[in-house]
């Protein structure tokens, strides 16, 4: 005969207690800190510190596994996530609860801050990195879910991670800035011999050398008569000849030679000395 569950006898709930939960590589150290609060500083609490990170040594190293593949030799994480519990172990307070639950979060820290300042090859401010975080989870989820079929376009993003459209395309730009390419890096290879990325680098304007001469003659060439502006037109912006010019001002060449030399020389001592006195100006 079935019984009715309506009428069975319930029995009363056992309370849950929420254990702890404890790593294997988490020691017991906790009479270690305790001794650790009664020393003043010197070479006994220095050594006493040590052997904490000793012991604690391998649950570091284990936070650390967690960010491999990153673009990180894996000793160096290491050492990162050990500058962590050091900082971990000085700065515990054995009255604020276990040592594994502060030094978790101070590791883990410690290993993101790395990963933040020292592994960007383009440095980009704080704001955009976290866009770029932000973007590229959205972009992660949206590719996991079962009716993606396609690279989620910026509108698609931008609902997913709460952002705007312009805050998804600087998010997208920063990605860019993780990883510098080489300059030797291929950026086509549909050309036939191919092209690097320094090919499509822009040669120096030899034009920009001229700008600064052109400015500092600018004075002298206005304090010359017309005639002498006119001579030195001819001469090196229209590249005439001298025996040209003194056909085309009727005077004689060995007067265009004279006046083309004087005219250079006072353009000269007008830039030169403009540029000394400008250079007395500032050391003044």
């Amino acid at each position: 005969m079935l019984t009715d569950a309506t009428t069975r006898p319930r029995t009363p709930a056992r309370p849950r207690t929420a254990a702890r939960r404890s790593h294997h590589d988490a020691p017991d150290t906790t009479d270690a800190f305790a001794r650790l609060t009664s020393l003043d500083d010197g070479p006994e609490r220095d050594l006493l510190c040590e052997e904490i990170v000793e012991a604690w040594l391998p649950m570091a190293h284990r936070i650390a596994g967690r960010f491999r593949n990153k673009g990180e030799a894996a000793e160096d994480l290491q050492q990162v996530a050990a500058m962590g519990l050091v900082k971990a172990v000085h700065r515990y307070e054995p009255g604020r609860g276990a040592f594994e639950s502060y030094a978790v979060p101070t590791i883990t820290g410690e290993l993101r801050r790395h990963f933040r300042d020292r592994m960007w090859d383009v440095r980009v401010p704080r704001r955009v990195q976290d866009l770029r975080n932000k973007v590229r989870v959205a972009r992660r989820e949206l590719l996991e879910q079962p009716s993606s079929g396609r690279e989620p376009g910026i509108t698609a993003l931008a609902e997913q991670a709460g952002l705007t459209e312009d805050e998804v395309r600087d998010g997208m730009e920063a990605m860019e800035g993780y990883n510098a390419l080489s300059l030797d890096a291929e950026v086509s290879s549909t050309e036939p011999d191919g092209f690097s990325l320094a090919d499509t680098l822009g040669a120096t304007d030899p034009a920009y050398d001229s700008i600064t001469d052109r400015e500092a003659a600018k004075t002298g060439l206005r304090a010359l008569p017309e005639r002498e502006r006119t001579i030195l037109y001819l001469r090196f912006f229209e590249d005439m000849t001298q025996s040209r010019i003194a056909k085309e001002l009727g005077i004689s060449q060995m007067h265009v030679s004279r006046l083309l030399s004087r005219s250079c020389a006072l353009v000269r001592e007008e830039a030169t000395g403009g540029a000394d006195d400008m250079a007395r100006s500032r050391a003044a």
